[in-house]
């Protein structure tokens, strides 16, 4: 199903969100946004996708923001720099977050600027082995953005995280796995095949899974009281699922569970 600057194909109960501007290579722009947003509505208004793959057409994952295309403000005023960052590359991160169904993001090409905050919002990320990450900001004279202060520090430690972004130099995918920003590298022509079989072992997982990357993202807020108060009160509501009884039967029956994600 086409939408404006993304498509979306499924496979099972995996739905594929592929962003399709590979002329700019995949740059982000206010359209493609919207279109991501609405592809993200049909995907989690259909029950029967379990998980969400995201990737780029073509040579590139996310060539960062879309320059050449800034968007009007909403008070009409000249567009300032931050302002896409509030009207449309923040709701779709946020959107990501917090997701119903897991998320594997395939790095296809190079992830740069908020291409690479996309990337890094997977539950799992696999990169083809001729794809980089970049923090391309200061070559612009900008300063970090997307969430990446956030995230990098607390996926690679603040000297890594501070020498990605002042020294603005391309982080190779074997660097990246080597580090621990990601947690597959691929060949090139078997990327798809990878992150699909990713995506269709966690589309047969239970409900609990969704339940597992929320309590993830709530972590680095919550003090450690507060984190095992939120595990017991989500672990009550994994209780009460119908995965919770198939997963406790297959236990005894000594067979595979079979889980429908209720």
């Amino acid at each position: 199903m086409d939408f404006d600057g993304v498509y979306v194909t499924a496979q099972g109960g995996v739905a594929v969100l592929t962003l399709s501007q590979p002329e700019v290579m995949n740059a982000a722009s206010g359209p493609m946004m919207r279109g991501a947003m609405a592809a993200l509505d049909h995907i989690e208004g259909d029950a029967a996708f379990r998980a969400l793959v995201l990737t780029g057409e073509g040579r590139g994952f996310c060539a960062g923001a879309n320059l050449m295309a800034p968007e009007p403000r909403p008070d009409g005023k000249p567009p300032g720099a931050g302002d896409m960052l509030e009207f449309a590359y923040h709701p779709f991160l946020r959107r990501l977050r917090d997701l119903r169904m897991p998320l594997v993001t395939a790095v296809n090409g190079p992830a740069v600027g908020i291409g690479m905050s996309f990337a890094l919002m997977g539950d799992l990320i696999i990169a083809a082995r001729s794809a980089y990450f970049l923090q391309a900001f200061s070559r612009l004279g900008l300063v970090p953005d997307g969430g990446s202060t956030w995230l990098l520090p607390r996926l690679i430690g603040l000297a890594r995280a501070r020498e990605l972004s002042l020294l603005a130099e391309k982080l190779p995918a074997e660097k990246a796995l080597e580090w621990g920003l990601i947690n597959y590298v691929a060949a090139d022509s078997a990327l798809m095949d990878e992150a699909l079989a990713l995506a269709e072992r966690l589309a047969k997982g239970p409900a609990a899974l969704s339940m597992t990357r929320r309590l993830y993202w709530e972590s680095p807020h919550n003090s450690f009281e507060d984190q095992l108060a939120l595990e017991q009160a989500t672990q009550h509501k994994a209780g009460q699922t119908n995965d919770f009884m198939e997963g406790i039967g297959a236990f005894y029956q000594k067979r595979p569970a079979s889980f429908t994600g209720t």
